[in-house]
């Protein structure tokens, strides 16, 4: 089959005919008809996240954002079968943990991280083999189509995850989401579906643009003010009840605490980089004395994927808003490389890997 193949942590991928993978027999093996290219991508392809455990290593094929068909199980599989249309979660449980068992596979004690090690290759290739196929495949419901539903992998349902499970967003609520890459746009989407008025904050007008079209309320362009922090304290009349950080540098999330009222939550979505290497300096005093809560949010847990299915349907979410453009395999190396700069706009996603 073919695949894109890091070789190199920064360079292009090579493009490559690999081994096609084979059914564990637990597991399931799932022909590719779409992939989101994330930003955590990124982080992979520059060897980010040695402080995790997570380097990429040479030889891994990346991609965690998949949706297609199942081609093959194995022989303990009763949940799927050949034929289906499935989506994949990007952290993989095992299924058996005592996470796993409450409901929170999306951190399992024995996670894999899909496309970022060895033992759970990527789906930047035409198949992709997902272990423990009963717990972590996730069936789609009639009318989703595989590139939507890459759109809704790990940035959409990461974003609806910590806004609709882990913070407490309500009608009404201001919402401030600080750098609108995929899971920031899909932040301001969910936020607005969600009854809450979102503020965007970013450096680029065309993103910020974006955000509007997605619901967002007011914006700010972090590159023309001196104090982002006060200025979503003006338009909010104090400051937001919830902020996220949705990129992972120190700017973002010390931006995010500090645009907060008194007893607001801020979200941690975003991971970090070589600068910050999991390490960011925050105000601690300030969210002592203001009660601030700081919360930290992973993917989301496949048993939930429902919630946001239903409201697709109702059309209150739209996720192929967020999806930018499709591209082919060969393609990915170049979105790789303009995320290095912020360039790509909303979500690229794979439809074409032959």
């Amino acid at each position: 089959m073919r695949a894109a193949v890091l070789e190199e942590h920064g360079e292009p991928l090579s493009i490559e005919d690999v081994d096609a993978p084979e059914p564990a027999p637990d597991g399931a093996v799932v022909e590719l008809e779409a992939c989101g290219v994330c930003r955590s991508d990124w982080h992979g392809w520059q060897g980010d996240w040695g402080w995790l455990g997570l380097e990429t290593q040479p030889g891994q094929i990346l991609g965690h954002e998949p949706a297609g068909r199942v081609a093959a199980v194995g022989d303990e599989v009763e949940g799927v079968a050949e034929g289906d249309h499935v989506a994949v979660p990007f952290n993989l449980g095992d299924g058996s943990c005592p996470r796993c068992q409450r409901g929170r596979s999306n951190i399992c004690e024995n996670v894999m991280p899909l496309g970022f090690i060895e033992q759970a290759q990527g789906a930047f290739a035409e198949q992709v083999h997902v272990p423990v196929a009963d717990h972590n495949l996730v069936t789609l419901p009639d009318g989703v189509s595989s590139v939507d539903m890459a759109g809704l992998g790990c940035r959409f349902m990461t974003s609806f995850h910590a806004l609709a499970h882990r913070a407490d967003v309500d009608a009404g609520d201001w919402v401030s989401v600080h750098g609108c890459g995929g899971v920031g746009l899909s932040a301001v989407h969910i936020a607005d579906a969600l009854g809450a008025n979102v503020v965007a904050v970013d450096l680029k007008d065309e993103k910020l643009e974006k955000a509007e079209s997605l619901g967002a309320v007011e914006t700010v362009n972090a590159a023309d003010v001196d104090d982002v922090p006060g200025e979503v304290q003006g338009i909010t009349d104090g400051g937001a009840n919830v902020s996220m950080d949705a990129l992972g540098i120190a700017t973002t999330s010390q931006n995010s605490v500090s645009s907060l009222d008194a007893r607001g939550q801020h979200i941690q979505v975003g991971l970090t980089t070589q600068e910050e290497q999991g390490i960011i300096p925050l105000p601690s005093d300030a969210m002592v004395m203001q009660e601030i809560e700081f919360i930290g949010s992973l993917g989301m847990p496949p048993t939930r994927y429902d919630e946001i299915f239903r409201m697709v349907a109702t059309g209150k979410l739209e996720p192929e808003k967020v999806v930018s453009e499709t591209i082919g395999l060969e393609d990915v190396s170049d979105k790789l490389e303009a995320m290095t700069d912020f360039e790509t706009v909303g979500i690229p996603v794979i439809d074409n890997f032959n």
